[in-house]
């Protein structure tokens, strides 16, 4: 496949290496040439590459299995997921998922991609909705100015949100970053 017509979730091989493209940037500046800026993760490692390419360069693309799944819970093994069609159970290791449980409720729904029946990652939402279980009480006229402070969410995210925010709410955070966007409306 050419390298304009790659997507962020589509496996590639390189190196006899299996990755997974995590970001995808098609770049035409001025009088230069144009380029694709693509951003590499590691299924094995979990380690991130990036690499420009030129628009026409063949990349090798694997076929992956998409599967909605449910996120059951995690232990020292790694992480359960349920397929919600035929109900097999499959545990992923922490290294390979990484941080992605940081934005994962129990019992929430994922999309996990597989490659010869072996799970390498999940794919998230671009935002999450999170419930705020430890923050710093509220601070007086904290609408007028734009004062962040500290919140840890439910999974034990650590982000930072105005000062209005207090405990309980539930809140919109960026899966890319972890960053607050808003609040989550009901």
């Amino acid at each position: 496949m050419k390298a304009i017509d790659l997507r962020p979730g589509y496996g590639v091989k390189m190196d006899g290496k299996l990755w997974v493209i995590s970001g995808y940037e098609f770049r035409n500046p001025g009088n230069l040439r144009s380029f694709v800026n693509v951003k590499f993760k590691n299924v094995q490692s979990g380690g991130q590459i990036e690499k420009r390419c030129q628009p026409s360069e063949e990349i090798e693309v694997v076929d992956l299995d998409r599967r909605q799944m449910e996120y059951l819970y995690s232990d020292s093994h790694g992480a359960t997921f349920m397929d919600t069609e035929n109900y097999d159970q499959v545990v992923i290791p922490q290294q390979v998922l990484g941080d992605a449980l940081l934005y994962l409720r129990p019992n929430g729904q994922t999309i996990v991609l597989f490659h010869a029946g072996n799970p390498l990652t999940i794919e998230l939402p671009a935002s999450v909705d999170l419930q705020i279980t430890e923050c710093p009480p509220g601070i007086k006229g904290a609408t007028v100015t734009n004062q962040l402070k500290d919140a840890t969410c439910e999974t034990g995210l650590k982000t930072r949100v105005p000062g209005f925010i207090e405990n309980g709410e539930t809140i919109r955070v960026s899966t890319t970053d972890g960053s607050y966007l808003s609040r989550a409306k009901e």
